[in-house]
């Protein structure tokens, strides 16, 4: 399979889609995309050699200073808080650049984004990495399943003030934006009245012990009449009801093919077939292994222009750059904050921006900065063995990429005497940053 060839293109294009960047020998490991996919989505994500050797922290929440602590006490508190929360942000960052197999650690991303919550407000390090074993294991199934897992999860009660939700002053935060971001789209066949009628429905819901449990007393066992069911609704109803809606699917389907495939959504014949695919089980591996083999998909290239986490990870996936030393591990999480794509921090519940917003010239900068530094402990043999006329093509086998455009080809050709310097400007190319 040549590298040139539209089979290894398209191969390398459902690897780098489907997880961080993909090596020239990762794409020609795969002769059936279909099946890799369909093994990969199967598979248990907690068995792969590299999620073994990354053990999720298991943050203690501390106990929270009274009102009558010092200010000594309550910073220290809040410093013991943001380590933990540091602690499980570099752990993630191990983890997609260590699993052998990314396809669920991508998807882990994916839903992040989806179900978007952030640790600027949930100050809760253990509420947050419950969250994101729920996303990771339940990703690939039933999205009815996982939208109601999220309706009743910690962090997301946190987020969204669903702690706040009771029979006596329903807050209706929740309820819009599980309607108006997570399940239908904005204004896509729901009235305030449903907001309302949901907010009602979702109240009574608390966190004990880490755990989210429904306290009777402060749930609102009344009549509601949500998207014309009427009854003594609660959240399971609740999320059995939006999720029923025609517009739902089309949704869910419209928004993963914008994570997965393009900025642009879908064709409506193209959509048509997804959700096809979601089917009336909501079948989220299916969904995603037909976005991801769809003639629209297979056919295009440069729709997507990657984030930050994802083009940094590739890049050190590629590069065998190591973080296992903390400095490092803190250094890229640096360079994901200067971004603006730090995961568990997310600008609001929209989750973070896509397209052209990732390519600014400060972007630019920030990335030549941060590929300079970081290839300084590369595994760059692939390129220093090649012979300086062959060592544009050695790098883009190494990243995974088909061709260079003539403009990349000769900015990359005044570095080859440098792998170092070649390897930035070949990861700062728009041949590396879309797909």
């Amino acid at each position: 399979m040549g590298r040139q060839s539209p089979q290894w293109t398209s191969t390398a294009r459902v690897l780098r889609r489907s997880g961080f960047g993909a090596t020239g020998a990762e794409i020609e490991a795969v002769t059936d995309p279909v099946a890799y996919l369909r093994t990969a989505l199967a598979a248990d994500p907690e068995a792969d050699p590299g999620a073994r050797a990354t053990p999720m922290p298991a943050p203690v929440v501390p106990a929270a200073p009274g009102r009558t602590a010092t200010a000594d006490v309550r910073h220290r508190y809040q410093a013991e808080v943001q380590s933990q929360l540091d602690d499980l942000t570099i752990w993630w960052l191990r983890r997609m650049a260590a699993v052998r197999v990314p396809v669920r650690e991508k998807l882990t991303l994916v839903w992040h984004n989806h179900f978007a919550t952030s640790a600027v407000k949930v100050r809760n390090a253990a509420a947050l990495a419950g969250q994101n074993r729920t996303l990771r294991a339940l990703g690939t199934g039933d999205f009815g399943t996982l939208a109601y897992a999220m309706l009743t999860d910690p962090a997301m009660l946190r987020w969204l003030d669903g702690l706040a939700d009771t029979a006596k002053a329903p807050n209706e935060n929740l309820s819009r934006e599980f309607m108006e971001l997570f399940a239908l789209g904005h204004g896509n066949g729901y009235t305030e009245a449903d907001v309302r009628a949901g907010a009602r429905a979702l109240t009574g819901w608390t966190v004990r012990d880490g755990t989210a449990v429904l306290d009777p007393a402060r749930h609102d066992p009344g009549p509601k009449t949500l998207l014309g069911v009427t009854g003594p609704l609660g959240a399971r109803e609740f999320c059995d009801i939006v999720l029923a809606r025609p517009e739902s699917a089309r949704y869910v389907a419209a928004r993963t093919w914008q994570q997965l495939a393009a900025d642009e959504p879908p064709a409506p014949a193209t959509l048509d077939r997804i959700t096809a695919a979601y089917g009336p089980g909501r079948d989220l591996a299916a969904l995603t292994t037909a976005i991801l083999t769809d003639p629209d998909f297979v056919s295009a290239h440069d729709t997507v222009v990657h984030g930050p986490v994802e083009w940094l990870i590739g890049a050190i996936r590629a590069l065998r750059v190591p973080l296992t030393a903390d400095a490092d591990a803190h250094r890229v999480a640096g360079v994901l904050r200067g971004l603006g794509q730090l995961p568990f921090y997310p600008p609001d519940v929209g989750g973070w921006p896509r397209g052209q917003s990732w390519m600014s010239s400060a972007a630019a900068q920030i990335r030549l900065a941060a590929a300079t530094t970081l290839l300084k402990q590369a595994d760059l043999s692939p390129i220093s063995a090649a012979g300086k006329s062959d060592r544009i093509d050695a790098t883009g086998h190494l990243l995974g990429i088909a061709d260079w455009s003539d403009r990349s080809a000769k900015v990359l050709a005044t570095a080859v005497a440098d792998p170092a310097r070649l390897a930035a400007l070949a990861i700062s190319t728009p041949e590396y940053l879309t797909s």
